[in-house]
């Protein structure tokens, strides 16, 4: 995987060759310089284009953001169906989340650090409410697989709606002092690890 994939999957063939170019030095743009210091000017810059172009395809720094947020998005959740569809127990499940996670992370860091610093903008922006729209899918789909596996003998710890932080909290936790370089270690070399302790946390 690569920042070109994710920008190729989402936008295909050579007629948006243009939104690619301008989306990918975009991203760098927003992880070198942090999305509230970054303005059109220095997309422009970095990418050699008119600011007038990148308005036709965005609109404004808003529509770039959570353009990227959301292809980033799709990619890592496309990446966690793929995994999950493979499992046939819970604990198949929530070992497979957990390593779908630090997988991805570890394959796309320039993707997961704007995912990071992203996040909060665009909930707080003009595309919450399609963020909003997709996180309540995310999640009741999370939902019905996990649930799908319960029986008589392996229930699930209640509230649900707390049950993805307790999958991939640690997780992120750990990623994120990853990609600040505060630890060495891969975190694909803890997949174990954190596997086992979401799985644990999940037991009634």
């Amino acid at each position: 995987m690569n920042k070109d994939k994710i920008l190729e999957d989402r936008f295909p063939g050579r007629r948006a060759a243009l939104k690619r170019e301008i989306l990918e030095h975009a991203l760098y743009c927003f992880n070198e310089l942090g999305v509230e210091a970054t303005t059109i000017d220095a997309i422009k810059a970095r990418c050699d284009t008119s600011v007038g172009a990148i308005y036709h395809h965005f609109g404004n720094k808003e529509g770039i953001l959570s353009t990227l947020f959301f292809a980033a998005q799709d990619d890592q959740r496309q990446h966690l169906e793929h995994e999950l569809a493979k499992t046939n127990s819970l604990r198949e499940a929530i070992y497979s989340i957990v390593s779908s996670y630090l997988d991805w992370v570890v394959a796309q860091p320039e993707w997961a650090r704007f995912l990071y610093q992203a996040r909060s903008p665009v909930a707080k922006g003009p595309f919450r409410q399609e963020l909003k729209v997709r996180n309540a899918q995310n999640y009741q789909e999370l939902k019905e697989k996990l649930l799908s596996f319960e029986n008589k003998d392996i229930k699930i710890v209640q509230p649900f709606e707390i049950i993805p932080s307790l999958i991939v909290g640690p997780s992120e936790n750990y990623c994120r002092a990853w990609l600040a370089n505060r630890v060495r270690t891969s975190p694909r070399d803890y997949r174990e690890e954190f596997s086992e302790s979401a799985w644990r946390s999940l037991q009634r």
